[in-house]
């Protein structure tokens, strides 16, 4: 064997060490997961424990739900899901051009609409498959030019990715950063936009790593009272579903989010909503997108062919996930979106009101600053992610570590959303509050009398 091929194998041994160190945000919680305590429940068995022991019982799977025992997942997604959206992803295979999958493919776009509150025809929804940051790169690629501005208001680690996303296809991005829990002012986006002309202007609804929620309403008017010719996006990943949207009151260009949060479908979905005045920039375009996979040159009219229930195809998608996203979709918009929104209130409300009683903070300290679909929390001083996630796995309760790069070992992340708070008969927030408190108590805490 060579001498140079002696290192290459060491380099290589590295990333197959089951417990090597992850250089990436999500580092600590990974870390915090790894445990030799911690077993994965079987399927005839769920772990409940007080603060001072832990016991195995048997136990029959609750009514509401056919899935396995399982801890239940409480992260800003993927969430919990129904049982009905589960079963359509076990539809039978069938073609993607077959007359019964693109009528129900038409019918999941025309769904989008309804969930967005758009009713301009001019409007279009698209269903790709991939990520929530697949709705970047479709901005990027079809929406703004190398050379051409954005600004791209911070309030997290997404704003920075999607700066970063812009900035690979050409563009220049500005950020408007404001503190770790804050958000931009109205008056700060103003003096920005009145600086120079900026051909789209980008929010973060809700930042997952911080939970601090975007007044998109107030920044929607003032770009369109200061730089009317500026385009609107909106990062929805973590919003759409749990936060209020009104695409045409609201005058929005983009609302792009994914499947997996709060619309309470399975991750590999990339959904967006583009209004008609996006799809115009998008055809008097100079230069051809700079993607393939992700330009509207290839998807608008396949897009408009599907919810016209015409079979048509640039790439394949995927029927079991459009499916469960139909499935999702319709238990959504089976009563008023304003019912679907109080209950993500309702839930937000107790999380932070259970919190504020354990004598711990939020990262976003204002309450017009707060997501109602997940909560980041401070936690004590000293303590880490790796000590407090455990013992809430322990209690059948999966939370998430810190994602924030500057902080991401002193806080951890409440999500919220989807059937964990339309069905309060699961009893998952309560359970969860119940297991912070507990965990919190059996690492040494003194919760607040």
């Amino acid at each position: 064997m060579s001498g140079r091929a002696v290192p290459r194998l060491k380099l290589l041994s590295q990333h197959l060490e089951p417990l090597s160190d992850l250089n990436t945000p999500f580092a600590t919680e990974r870390a915090s997961l790894i445990s030799t305590d911690i077993h994965p429940l079987p399927p005839s068995t769920r772990y409940f424990a007080s603060t001072r022991h832990l016991k195995q019982e048997k136990e029959v799977p609750a009514k509401m739900s056919t899935q396995e025992p399982h801890p239940t997942l409480l992260i800003p997604g993927p969430i919990e899901f129904e049982d009905e959206v589960l079963k359509s992803m076990s539809h039978f295979s069938e073609s993607h051009v077959g007359q019964p999958f693109v009528n129900c493919f038409g019918e999941t776009l025309t769904q989008l609409r309804t969930l967005f509150q758009t009713t301009n025809p001019a409007s279009q929804p698209f269903i790709i498959s991939g990520s929530g940051t697949l709705g970047w790169d479709q901005v990027a690629a079809n929406l703004i030019e190398a050379g051409e501005d954005a600004l791209v208001l911070h309030t997290g680690y997404f704003a920075d990715s999607f700066a970063d996303c812009l900035e690979t296809y050409g563009a220049k991005a500005t950020q408007l950063k404001a503190p770790i829990g804050e958000r931009p002012s109205l008056e700060e986006v103003e003096k920005a936009l009145g600086e120079k002309k900026y051909k789209l202007l980008t929010v973060t609804h809700v930042d997952t790593s911080t939970g601090v929620l975007s007044d998109i309403k107030g920044i929607s008017e003032v770009v369109h009272r200061v730089s009317p010719d500026t385009l609107v996006i909106v990062d929805g990943v973590c919003s759409v579903g749990s936060e209020e949207i009104r695409f045409d009151d609201w005058k929005l260009d983009v609302v792009l989010t994914a499947s997996q949060k709060g619309i309470g479908c399975p991750a590999g979905l990339s959904i967006l909503m583009a209004s008609g005045r996006a799809i115009e920039t998008f055809k008097a375009r100079k230069s051809r997108p700079a993607s393939y996979f992700a330009s509207w040159k290839n998807w608008l009219p396949i897009m408009q062919n599907y919810e016209a229930k015409k079979p048509s195809y640039f790439a394949t998608p995927s029927p079991q996930l459009v499916r469960a996203l139909n499935t999702s979709l319709s238990q959504i918009l089976s009563k008023p979106i304003e019912d679907y929104y109080a209950a993500h209130k309702a839930a937000s409300q107790k999380v932070k009101a259970a919190v504020t009683a354990l004598g711990l903070k939020q990262l976003a300290s204002k309450p017009e600053n707060q997501a109602n679909g997940m909560t980041a929390i401070y936690l004590p001083e000293g303590m880490t992610p790796p000590t407090i996630l455990p013992t809430l796995m322990k209690r059948g309760v999966i939370f998430a570590g810190g994602l924030h790069k500057e902080i991401a070992t002193k806080y951890i992340r409440f999500g919220h959303m989807g059937v964990s708070v339309t069905n309060g008969s699961r009893g998952d927030i309560e359970k969860a509050i119940e297991a912070l408190k507990d965990g919190l108590v059996e690492v040494g805490y003194k919760v607040p009398a």
